[in-house]
């Protein structure tokens, strides 16, 4: 593993003043036509060969990530770029990407969204300083806010034109090259529990099981951040799992690709406006009533995590940008909300979606972090950095024990409202235990020996031909639909990324559907747009190659010199050692 590149700054600084203090003594013994010379000489930058760091993380974090890496990396060198690959554990990854801005590369999972709506936090200029998925990438354009803006506020038929144009707009800038969607393959016991058709990924696929009610489900987990980390906040211990919608709950909740009412029995929208009932006698896992004033306190602490008590806001991690739809709020009584919003309906819904928190006990968690020999940001709050080791939600679920790195168990809310809300579905299960393993051979192992009754996160590709060929009588294969995708993203605050031509020749160096075969063994769909098929307007389809951008090669091999004629088209050098130049 190769240490992060230089720091390019200093570099640069050291080289330009030793041309400078070497002009000076020039300078005063030439000729008016040296001094010409030399003026020029020192208003020009130093030229090295381009170098890049990937940062990833490793194989025991995921599998997929690193192998793509390695691949990009592979014609990135071709293409005359030096190339590093900075491996890190999946929190400290995701600490440099979204919440530092500390890279030049980043490969690895988006978690997209089965709505475009996602795409506004992603990509809007407003949220290019912010952490979390909030604009990594740090792109900053005009045209897209406005296309964003139009997609954010337009509902129905004309929704589906300003998705497009949002995605045309994106395909140009290139902040992030998509490169597939993982299909979704879990397994699951069949003789202990009857399940549902619902998703396995969401809050749902857990609720309404026909079986015993004193079962306890056993799920072989193999992402153990989860197990070191409960905070929902913590943007880089969250993983793609269900588990803390089963211990909070949100005002509606997503059945399939729809939006149903959840904490909440009904909403209207009335010019600009939504207003929001809550199901009555709703108590959090310590007994207390969760009221309007929960819910109005959870999307200012969401927007800002001070509260208004610091000079700049302070935007939670997660949740922040999807929360933006709700311009205000207000309790109007203990069970009706007013929101004046900013976006159309599919936005305001989608803002209905983030975890209702207690206000007594998140309130004291707005003042600012302390961590003993550790400097903090300004306007970090404890509310970001907290473990959340005793969480309290409202949710069908409460936590009744951890171990770091070892399992999470959960234990029924007995005064769920779904327990006695016919139309809703509600924890039949006494308990859930999420029991940590590190692959996903050894985690199918578990379910298939009896000891898991899943695996409840998406399994690697590797194993799932295996899988399919020798599921027994008691072991069933659930397949999914997955709306996360895999991508190169660029950090576009620093040249040569900050480049839109670099970065579209860049995407040119990439055969997605080779990867999908060579990283993916088959079992994913090469994409030129991140979002669902449902979304992908007709000429970002993916037939028989990229549509916009196509592969500067055949069947994964680079053509070298088409790659370099681009690179060269795009107004960048190369040296005469082969390495692509970039002023400093």
């Amino acid at each position: 593993m190769t240490g992060p590149p230089r720091d390019r700054c200093s570099s640069h600084d050291l080289s330009r003043r030793r041309v400078l203090a070497t002009a000076g003594v020039a300078l005063s013994v030439s000729t008016s036509g040296c001094v010409r010379q030399a003026r020029s000489a020192v208003n020009r930058d130093e030229i090295d060969q381009l170098s890049l760091t990937i940062t990833t993380v490793p194989s025991d974090g995921d599998r997929e990530s690193i192998q793509l890496a390695r691949a990009i990396r592979a014609v990135l060198e071709d293409a005359g770029i030096a190339v590093s690959i900075e491996m890190r554990s999946e929190e400290e990854y995701l600490r440099s990407v979204l919440i530092n801005h500390d890279f030049d590369l980043f490969v690895g999972p988006h978690p997209g969204g089965v709505d475009p709506g996602f795409l506004y936090e992603a990509l809007y200029s407003q949220f290019a300083e912010q952490a979390g998925w909030q604009n990594p990438y740090g792109i900053v354009d005009l045209t897209l806010d406005e296309h964003l803006e139009a997609q954010r506020e337009a509902d129905d038929e004309e929704r589906a034109d300003t998705v497009a144009a949002t995605l045309e707009s994106l395909s140009a800038l290139c902040p992030f090259v998509p490169i597939c969607v993982p299909e979704e393959y879990r397994v699951v016991r069949t003789d202990r529990l009857e399940w549902t058709d619902d998703h396995l990924g969401t809050r749902l696929g857990y609720l309404g099981l026909e079986g015993d009610d004193d079962a306890e489900i056993r799920a072989a987990h193999t992402d153990p951040r989860l197990s070191e980390n409960l905070n929902p906040l913590a943007v880089e211990y969250r993983d793609f799992s269900p588990i803390l919608e089963l211990v909070y709950d949100s005002l509606a909740t997503l059945d399939g690709t729809d939006v149903e009412p959840w904490l909440a029995t009904e909403w209207e929208f009335e010019d600009g406006s939504l207003v929001v009932d809550l199901r009555e006698e709703v108590t959090f896992h310590d007994g207390k009533a969760l009221t309007a004033d929960d819910v109005a306190f959870t999307y200012r602490l969401l927007s800002d995590t001070t509260l208004g008590d610091a000079a700049f806001p302070a935007p939670s991690p997660v949740y922040a940008g999807q929360v933006a739809a709700i311009a205000d709020i207000e309790a109007v009584d203990d069970h009706r909300l007013e929101c004046s919003l900013e976006g159309g309906k599919p936005a305001a819904e989608r803002a209905l979606l983030v975890p209702i928190l207690p206000e007594h006990v998140w309130r004291k968690r707005t003042e600012p972090a302390t961590v003993p020999g550790v400097e903090i940001a300004e306007g970090t709050t404890e509310a970001v950095v907290t473990d959340n080791d005793s969480p309290v939600g409202s949710g069908p679920y409460r936590v009744a024990g951890r171990t770091a790195r070892e399992h999470v168990t959960l234990e029924r809310y007995d005064d769920h409202f779904t327990l006695t809300a016919d139309a809703l579905p509600g924890p039949t299960a006494q308990s859930i235990r999420f029991d940590i393993d590190p692959r996903s051979s050894s985690a199918i192992e578990r379910v298939e020996s009896g000891d898991a009754d899943l695996t409840s996160r998406r399994v690697e590709s590797y194993v799932i031909d295996e899988l399919l060929e020798s599921t027994g009588d008691d072991v069933a294969v659930r397949e999914s639909p997955s709306w996360t995708f895999y991508q190169l993203g660029f950090n576009v605050r620093h040249a040569p990324c900050s480049n839109p031509q670099f970065r579209r020749v860049v995407a040119q160096l990439i055969d997605n559907a080779w990867l999908v075969e060579e990283v993916f063994d088959g079992y994913a769909r090469p994409v030129a747009a991140p979002v669902t098929e449902e979304w992908t307007p007709e000429d970002l389809e993916w037939d028989d190659g990229h549509p916009v951008r196509p592969f500067l090669g055949t069947d994964g091999d680079l053509d070298v010199e088409a790659a370099k004629a681009a690179f060269e088209e795009a107004g960048f050098r190369y040296g005469d050692d082969g390495g692509l130049r970039v002023r400093r």
